[in-house]
């Protein structure tokens, strides 16, 4: 089995404890443990002042599970498996679902092992492209023309990454529609759920509402805890649910017992930590507004509907590869270049969700303004 290099994490592995400043952070700010712990309920506070580190089930703790399953409708948490971040729960999946000579469909831009692993198991891949020129909507008519006889799973992520892009309501109802007419399972990767600009575009989730939907979500993006390193899978779909568990026996087996119990205090404090992180996005939202409204002669971009960044396109005569080396060289400032996501044009991915924002924003904006009579950085 041969896997191409992962170019987002290959990105990361390069630049993120050396470039003093981020500007392309996909999370939302942290949070200190010393602060977390301060949010413990009673009982989540007496499970960790006497937590012993020995294994933990391998499902994952009861009491986090059941937390998990409140974030749903119609799940309960027989229905949830928790796993050693997002990309465990991808990988568990699309190795117990896909088969040689299956058809998978995939929207893109996307977080590549969402569209490389069915690859590398031996499905037939389509994208269907979200196109900056069309606002990055995902159009249900383009979607229709795509699905096969044997089409298995469709491969949606919203709020969207790297874009901010919501799915319009009637345009997900039709793509489950289009999923069940088809009996194609529909994987949707909502780890920026919760983080939407207007709380009131946020969609129901893909496992409440789809007898075939699989649901990917993690501690890391909405509630800023990347270093719990817990996600999970959410479905109605038991069978399937049994295969992933049991394939998990093959990867991490189960979870850090101290990352369980840390996870289970923040879900049970959910509210407190989601305002905090939503007026952190908010702000930074308003503040890249008014930036963008002054360089709209470097600048352009569809303004996101949720998550924590934004792609922008720089329309100055030079590459974005060569912008973005140029920009970490002299300031240090960090930014994402579309082709990471193997997103044509001269785009580049920022965040919106840490405090530092509008400090690194600064940087950018004087870097600007130093070669905008140029138009070149040579």
């Amino acid at each position: 089995m041969n896997i191409p290099p992962f170019k987002l994490e290959e990105f990361w592995k390069k630049y993120e404890f050396t470039a003093p400043y981020l500007l392309c952070c996909s999370d939302a700010e942290s949070w200190k443990l010393s602060e977390l712990i301060e949010l413990a309920d009673p009982e989540s506070k007496q499970l960790w002042e006497s937590l012993s580190l020995g294994y933990t089930e391998s499902p994952g703790l009861p009491l986090l599970r059941q937390e998990i399953a409140n974030l749903y409708s119609q799940i309960d948490s027989e229905k949830i498996i928790t796993f050693a971040g997002a990309e465990e729960g991808i990988y568990c999946v699309m190795r117990t679902l896909i088969e040689p000579g299956d058809h998978v469909i995939v929207i893109d831009p996307c977080y590549q092992s969402l569209k490389t692993l069915p690859e590398t198991f031996g499905a037939h891949v389509t994208s269907v492209q979200l196109d900056f020129g069309n606002k990055w909507r995902l159009e249900l008519e383009e979607l229709e023309k795509v699905f096969l006889p044997n089409t298995k799973l469709l491969v949606i992520n919203y709020p969207h990454n790297p874009t901010g892009a919501i799915l319009d309501k009637h345009v997900f109802d039709g793509l489950i529609e289009l999923a069940r007419k088809h009996g194609t399972y529909i994987f949707c990767d909502e780890v920026y759920r919760y983080l939407e600009i207007e709380e009131k575009d946020r969609l129901p989730s893909v496992a409440d509402v789809y007898e075939k939907g699989i649901t990917l979500n993690v501690m890391t993006k909405a509630f800023g805890l990347a270093g719990l390193r817990i996600g999970w899978i959410a479905t109605q779909d038991s069978d399937l649910l049994q295969k992933v568990s049991s394939y998990k026996l093959y990867t991490s087996i189960c979870n850090s017992a101290p990352s369980e119990i840390l996870a289970l205090i923040a879900l049970r404090a959910k509210d407190k930590i989601l305002q905090r992180n939503r007026q952190i996005l908010l702000r930074n939202f308003e503040v890249l507004d008014a930036f963008m409204k002054r360089h709209q002669n470097l600048l352009s971009w569809i303004p996101p509907q949720g998550g924590t960044m934004a792609v922008l396109k720089l329309l100055i005569p030079v590459s974005v590869e060569k912008f973005s080396e140029e920009l970490v060289e002299k300031t240090g400032v960090l930014i994402m270049p579309g082709s990471v996501f193997d997103l044509s044009g001269n785009f580049f991915r920022i965040g919106l969700g840490r405090k530092n924002m509008i400090d690194v924003l600064d940087r950018l904006e004087q870097f600007l303004k130093q070669n905008e009579r140029t138009l070149s950085f040579d």
